[in-house]
Formats: structure tokens, C-alpha cells, sequence
């Protein structure tokens, strides 16, 4: 995973990811994330008790991936992380913080700590969204109109896919729980 993480960040593949907004945000961000997620998994016993220790049932996690992918989605955010390494760095290692936080916390959260989750996160990525698809204007000075079209597009379609995806292991999991229940009646 790290090699697999220095690859995407220290080679040309970087850049030209980068060059393109709808690369940079539908492609790069869930990659980083993901790496973010599978690193935290290596952490060892001790070192997930400690991180534990301050995200009772999760929610300290979530809010901090909630308040980080906000931040993520200004506009503003991927100019600056475009021309100066040190906010390319911030970047990075709060989308890694958000991928290892979203590990950390998930499954602590329980399914009503992940829909409240949700329904705060969801529909903020899917206002902006529209607003990357209505914006007459550029909204970032490094990329196209066209290219924030389709970025708006993405994170609607995203959005979606994952209310559809939670809606399905949500079903599953509380018919399982109920599967007993029937059984004994």
C-alpha cells in the first residue's frame, strides 16, 4: 500500500491526475482515501486502543471526516493545492486522516451513527455538485467549465451509489438481526 501510495504521489502519475479536476476529485481523492483506510488497518493493537480512546462510538472519527472532505470541496482548496506543495501536502494527509478515520470509526458508529453521518454528508457533496454543474463561472482557476461539469455530475452519481450500497448492507444486516427473532417465534 505505501509503495502503491508513493507512486500516485511522487511520480508524474500525480500531476496528471491533477491536470484534469474531474482526475483529481473522482479519482485521486477516493484513492488517497483509500489508502488512508487500508494503512490504518496496519496500525497495531496498542496504536488503534489509543486512537480509540478519543472516538467513543466513532463520531469524533466521522465528524472529522465530515468537517475534512467539506474543507476538500472548496474550490479554493484545489487552486492553492494545485501551485503550492505546502497545501498539496495538507491535502494529502487529510485525505489520508480521512481514509483512516472512516476505518476507525465505521463499524463503531452503528447504523444510526452511519446515517446520520450520511445524511449530513451526502447532501452537502450533492449541493455542491449542482453548484459545480450551475456555476455560469469557473470555479477554480486551474481547470475548464466542462471539466467542473463533470465533476459535479460525479459526485451526484457518487452520492447516490453510496445511499444505494448503504441502503443494501443496511437491509442485510438488519434482516440477519431479525432472522433470529423469527425463528424463535
Amino acid at each position: 500500500m505505501v509503495i502503491a501510495l508513493a507512486l500516485l504521489a511522487f511520480t508524474p502519475l500525480r500531476r496528471w491526475m491533477e491536470a484534469s479536476m474531474s482526475l483529481h476529485m473522482l479519482v485521486q481523492f477516493p484513492l488517497v482515501v483509500l489508502g488512508g483506510y487500508l494503512l490504518a488497518g496496519e496500525l497495531g493493537p496498542r496504536a488503534t486502543a489509543r486512537l480509540q480512546r478519543w472516538n467513543a462510538h466513532g463520531l469524533t472519527g466521522l465528524l472529522a471526516v465530515a468537517l475534512l472532505l467539506a474543507l476538500l470541496m472548496i474550490p479554493r482548496w484545489l487552486d492553492l493545492a494545485w501551485v503550492d506543495l505546502r497545501f498539496e501536502i495538507a491535502k494529502w494527509l487529510a485525505l489520508l486522516a480521512t481514509g483512516g478515520a472512516l476505518r476507525l470509526s465505521w463499524s463503531r458508529a452503528g447504523l444510526l451513527g452511519q446515517v446520520f453521518f450520511l445524511g449530513n454528508t451526502l447532501p452537502m457533496t450533492v449541493m455542491a455538485g449542482y453548484l459545480f454543474i450551475e456555476s455560469p463561472l469557473r470555479l477554480c482557476n486551474a481547470y475548464l467549465l466542462d471539466d467542473q461539469v463533470t465533476v459535479g455530475k460525479g459526485l451526484i452519481v457518487a452520492c447516490a451509489l453510496t445511499a444505494i450500497t448503504w441502503l443494501i448492507q443496511a437491509g442485510r444486516l438488519l434482516s440477519r438481526q431479525a432472522a433470529p427473532k423469527r425463528q424463535l417465534q
